[in-house]
């Protein structure tokens, strides 16, 4: 089964929790999978800052259980049925972290194995990596519909390591096509990108009406 989780959390209780920055909210959602700490993560999320609050949504193998952090009242955990992925057509919004690799020069002038990562910037960058996603991924994206929106950078702290690094936000929305159901399902489950630990890398969904397969089709 997979189960979409949605929490709303206010300004004041995220401050008050110490909610203030991408690391944080990863160690509170991880409060949702008690007896798991030496587990691989496998579980996906977004965080939205809306008008007022937070909204949180988590995607999972297996269902979460509320924190003490959120109040029952806004704490929903759904199956998510597989009449949802008949869909040929979505709306679709990704926040992700875009980056590639680039290659250093050791001291004697030859190109190292290990180069470092950083972001993309440029649209016709950005653009080729969703699209080159979009095919590892079981889907295409329609192209006039794609939107490519920076959303800055996200600072982050780590205390216990005295480490201190950022992710650079980008946001796509558009529509998109299924081409191969069983590689979709998988991507929607494991996430696009990098840095899927700290907010990135879910598809936001909305099934097109009527768009659905037949059974003969999947």
């Amino acid at each position: 089964m997979t189960y979409l989780t949605r929490a709303n959390v206010d300004f004041a209780l995220a401050a008050k929790r110490g909610f203030r920055d991408s690391y944080r909210w990863h160690q509170a959602v991880w409060e949702a999978f008690p007896g798991r700490a030496d587990e691989k993560r496998d579980f996906l999320t977004r965080l939205d800052r809306r008008k007022d609050g937070f909204r949180l949504l988590i995607i999972s193998d297996i269902a979460p259980t509320r924190p003490d952090w959120s109040a029952e009242s806004e704490w929903q955990t759904k199956v998510i049925p597989e009449s949802f992925f008949r869909s040929s057509c979505f709306l679709f919004q990704l926040c992700a972290n875009p980056s590639k690799k680039v290659a250093k020069e050791g001291p004697d002038g030859v190109r190292t194995k290990n180069g470092r990562r950083v972001p993309l910037q440029k649209r016709e960058e950005l653009e080729a990596w969703i699209l080159r996603k979009a095919g590892q991924g079981g889907f295409v994206v329609n192209a006039a519909s794609l939107r490519i929106v920076p959303r800055g950078r996200e600072y982050f702290e780590i205390h216990s390591r005295n480490e201190k690094g950022l992710h650079s936000a980008v946001e796509f929305e558009g529509v998109l096509t299924v081409m191969d159901a069983a590689k979709f399902r998988e991507t929607f489950v494991r996430g696009i990108g990098s840095a899927k630990g700290f907010g990135f890398g879910m598809l936001a969904l909305q099934p097109v009406r009527g768009s659905q397969r037949n059974e003969e089709d999947q």
